[in-house]
């Protein structure tokens, strides 16, 4: 089996790192696993060790962010999108024609359209190509160009354009084009304007085993402190647009009327994130060993992202935790989690003053939700389950049934979430 990358799958504590380090676990299972992948974090070649130890050969590269970004440009001369030469390697591309060659690998999945371009050729029409997109990434380049300013609105608008553009020939060419949910395969359906079984989805899984409520967790927060969390990788410009706009808009407001606090957790901070410490009651804590805590002993955690595409991990992780969480429609589209029993939805500045006021003086139902997401989460997220439709697709298989079995669960299990919480909320009542 290749194995294509575009960042090393470890550690798993990032939304595209989770997901794929545990594609590679579920394809180490039954396959000797030919890994080709990039590391553009110093610190992460400290886990070159764990990488290996899953795979039969690696081949791991080196990424400079700032000198791919100037590599990228080459994109407006070539009339490609700027990802592809953003992730272009010339030793990679050698080493996959090698190993190929060599250990007669006929099965081939690509994580993220960027990784595609190395096994793109009619040299390999033969093989079996599966492609994880995870997101439709052209579609969100188009969101982020509405929220920029000239030159950078262009450059986004034109990025979107031409991967999109990429992204269907990819899809035409592959045996199946897969998406972390099934609004995101539809999506990418109407953009291709054709409706085929070669488009599906899995969705993302949650070790619910380490997410889970647990006595042994120490609070983070100082004595007495009554906290609003938002947890993510802070160099990500949704999640920064995301702190900076709740920060600045909604907190103040609720900090004065309930005297919250506001943390915002997760690694690799911007000076835009850095400088919301600023604002009286809001800490930026920057990397953590452990993000539980600050999830276990949270009034709420909130997700107001006001761009985002498939699946929230930060979501679902708050909600293994039995936090209660409040979160923009956009930030649970593909999680299918809507309305007040498992989870809260804020769109505007209003909303959340409503959300927040409403917990503030019911307080009795912050537990029962929490509750109730868990239990959707197990059901709904495990990781086994939801890799196997990969697998359905590497074997060639028709998911067809599968997929009606799967709408099936999904129903009964709606039906047994709804009757829990009903139980609860009448022993509250």
């Amino acid at each position: 089996m290749l194995f294509l990358v575009h960042r090393i799958p470890f550690p798993p504590n990032k939304g595209d790192k989770i997901r794929s380090y545990h594609i590679l676990k579920y394809l180490a299972k039954s396959y000797d696993v030919f890994l080709g992948t990039f590391i553009d974090d110093e610190e992460d070649w400290q886990y070159e060790g764990q990488i290996n130890s899953l795979c039969k050969e690696t081949f791991i590269r080196g990424l400079k962010p700032f000198s791919s970004k100037i590599k990228s440009l080459s994109g407006f001369v070539t009339n490609q999108p700027l990802t592809l030469p953003y992730y272009y390697d010339d030793t990679l591309q050698k080493w996959v024609e090698a190993v190929v060659e060599k250990h007669n690998i006929q099965k081939m999945v690509v994580f993220s359209s960027s990784m595609a371009q190395y096994i793109d050729h009619p040299r390999y029409k033969n093989k079996t190509r599966v492609i994880d997109f995870v997101d439709v990434d052209s579609e969100k380049w188009r969101q982020y160009s509405a929220k920029k300013t000239w030159p950078e609105s262009y450059v986004y608008k034109r990025e979107a354009k031409r991967l999109l553009e990429y992204e269907k020939s990819v899809a035409s060419t592959f045996n199946a084009s897969l998406f972390v949910s099934d609004d995101e395969a539809r999506c990418f359906s109407d953009l291709m304007g054709v409706t085929s079984a070669k488009i599906d989805y899995f969705f993302n899984g949650v070790d619910t085993h380490y997410f889970k409520p647990d006595e042994a967790h120490i609070s983070p927060y100082q004595e007495g402190e009554k906290v609003i969390v938002f947890t993510g990788a802070m160099d990500y410009w949704a999640n920064e647009d995301a702190v900076t706009w709740f920060a600045q808009e909604v907190f103040p407001d609720v900090r004065d009327k309930y005297n919250l606090k506001f943390y915002i957790v997760g690694s690799n901070p911007t000076n835009a994130v850095k400088n919301l410490a600023g604002i009286d009651g809001v800490t930026v804590t920057g990397r953590v060993a452990d993000i539980r805590p600050y999830l276990a002993f949270a009034f709420i955690a909130v997700a107001p992202l006001r761009i985002a595409r498939g699946i929230q991990n930060k979501v679902l992780e708050a909600m293994a935790m039995e936090s209660c969480v409040i979160a923009s429609s956009s930030a649970v589209e593909g999680i299918k989690a809507q309305g007040g029993n498992l989870i809260l939805i804020a769109d505007s500045k209003s909303d959340y003053l409503q959300q927040i006021t409403l917990l503030i003086e019911q307080a009795q139902q912050i537990k029962s939700i929490g509750q109730a997401a868990r239990s959707f989460v197990v059901r709904q997220f495990g990781w086994d389950n939801n890799l196997a439709r990969l697998g359905l697709f590497l074997n060639n298989e028709d998911t067809t049934v599968h997929n009606d079995l799967a709408c099936q669960v999904e129903a009964k299990v709606e039906a047994l979430i709804d009757a829990q919480v009903e139980t609860k909320a009448g022993k509250h009542s």
